[in-house]
């Protein structure tokens, strides 16, 4: 049976966070900030190469990160003076198309060539990440700029069309190939997604013109440029996971704010139009991540121990160089045979390892210690456990078998900083002394701000926002709690709404439309 998958959309005002579910389980979590640029994997710049490197055979690039990104020799593509070329030669008084269309590749970059030799410190060039600034390091590029559809991949200047592997059909392929190359125009190539099989013309044209005329609207910034800037992003977040994500298994999108909504039904109508209908507006009155679990989930699965079946447990530790896990079987009661016991364990371990990987996006190195095991056999079963949970993985991974210690190394490709939720912090309300203000003390700071907002800020319809021990202490009573006082006193409009993600004293006020008041 096929697994059912959920995506929930929370929109606040500072960031967008994305939450994948299958059969109701947390798998992935995605943040993306609504405040400013971040530098992410997809972004195309122009940037300025600073430094060459020939001991790496590499670059130094600025493209307005305070940390410079890094370039190798073997990363600026086959057709990087074609690239060149058209950067050199655009400009606001000339014909980027036609300077586009005549500009032929020329010769393909050496594989056994010299960076110095094609590149010069002060030169401009075109950029895409592929790998987001972690730790010290900046971002890894690629001058091989490609733009991802949900069916083709758009490359520029590279004049080839290849088909994905996994479309196993020899004739949808020569179909595929055939029809994309009688509507792509000179100067573009492309890759055939796997998604594309049995797809018509028309989705296909449509998708490809999208991508072009993405690609040919850089060109206006390209022109009028003068030095480092964003070309153009990536989607968002959330549709790039659809783009990436979405099947037959998708049974609802649900997103609490109605652009974000608009933005998915538009995209999935071009993609998938028969899929449509799964996106849904979220309308209730509690946070939608409270409401499907996903905050609950969240802070039981991202903390330094991770609970698993039967009172086992996971240890992770993060470091620089890797990331360790620890498989521990806590007070599980042994009423098999030993050797037994310790395989059971370890395979409720490997489910949660695998889902962890996803979860945190962890990447590099991980090495886990799964409890010992005499029997070859077990060993080998565990193994190719592992390698059937890790499948479903959309980064590139390899998993190597069990060491005579017991020990099994996972790389996983790292193309962000692993995600972080620090589940044990100071208190913010007691600062770690183990004692807080009192409830009078809380509800008469609640009462000034309350105050200000109506008699300064002349505002009559407010929503407040708390966690649900200081709601029930707030709305205590149907006629006589204090809310209802203040409602009274001041003559507005005042909306409890309570949050698990919120501490037990933190309280903020929005106005009527969900804006957070200072």
């Amino acid at each position: 049976m096929e697994s059912v998958k959920d995506l929930i959309v929370d929109v606040s005002s500072t960031e967008v966070s994305i939450a994948l579910m299958e059969n109701h389980k947390l798998i992935e979590l995605n943040k993306e900030s609504s405040q400013g640029h971040s530098f992410s994997v997809g972004d195309v710049h122009l940037g300025k190469v600073k430094k060459i490197l020939p001991a790496l055979n590499a670059a130094f690039v600025d493209i307005g990160d305070e940390k410079e990104a890094f370039v190798h020799y073997l990363d600026l593509g086959l057709y990087f003076e074609a690239f060149d070329e058209f950067v050199k030669r655009i400009n606001p008084n000339t014909d980027a198309k036609g300077i586009y269309k005549h500009i032929k590749p020329g010769k393909i970059l050496e594989k056994e060539g010299r960076i110095e030799n094609v590149l010069t410190p002060g030169q401009m060039i075109i950029v895409q990440i592929v790998k987001e600034p972690i730790s010290t390091k900046g971002s890894r590029l690629t001058a091989e700029i490609s733009l991802a559809g949900r069916n083709i991949v758009l490359l520029p200047f590279a004049e080839k069309v290849s088909v994905s592997q996994k479309i196993s059909s020899k004739e949808e392929k020569r179909r595929l190939e055939t029809l994309v190359k009688s509507i792509l125009p000179k100067n573009y190539g492309a890759i055939i997604r796997t998604a594309a099989e049995g797809k018509n013309a028309a989705i296909l044209d449509a998708e490809l013109m999208s991508l072009i005329e993405k690609w040919e609207d850089s060109w206006k910034k390209l022109a009028k440029s003068k030095g480092v800037q964003l070309l153009f992003t990536e989607y968002s977040k959330t549709t790039t996971i659809l783009r990436d994500l979405l099947n037959d298994s998708f049974s609802n999108i649900y997103v609490n704010n109605e652009t974000i909504y608009e933005e998915i039904r538009k995209y999935i109508s071009l993609i998938s139009p028969e899929q449509e209908k799964i996106v849904k507006l979220y309308k209730d009155k509690a946070p939608i991540f409270d409401h499907f679990e996903v905050t609950r989930q969240i802070k039981s699965s991202f903390g330094k121990v991770v609970p698993i079946k039967q009172g086992a447990y996971l240890v992770i530790e993060h470091t620089e160089a890797l990331h360790v896990i620890d498989v521990n079987s806590g007070t599980r009661s042994k009423n098999k045979e030993q050797e037994q016991n310790t395989f059971d364990v370890n395979c409720f371990a490997a489910e949660e390892i695998a889902r962890q990987l996803r979860l945190r996006d962890m990447g590099g190195i991980v090495i886990v210690d799964f409890i010992d095991m005499e029997s070859n056999e077990h060993k080998n079963a565990l193994y190719k456990k592992m390698t059937e949970l890790m499948a479903t993985d959309r980064a590139k991974h390899n998993v190597l078998p069990l060491t005579k210690f017991g020990l099994m190394q996972i790389t996983r490709q790292r193309v962000r900083p692993a995600t972080e939720i620090n589940t044990m912090e100071v208190c913010p309300v007691c600062n770690g002394t183990g004692k807080i203000s009192s409830s009078v003390v809380i509800d008469e700071a609640i009462e000034r701000r309350l105050t200000y907002y109506v008699n300064e800020k002349k505002i009559t319809s407010l929503i407040l926002k708390v966690n649900p021990i200081l709601g029930a202490y707030l709305t205590r009573g149907i006629f006589s709690s204090i809310v209802g006082k203040w409602k009274k006193k001041y003559r507005c409009k005042i909306e409890v709404v309570e949050t698990t993600d919120f501490t037990v004293l933190q309280n903020e006020f929005y106005d009527e439309k969900g804006g957070k008041l200072d």
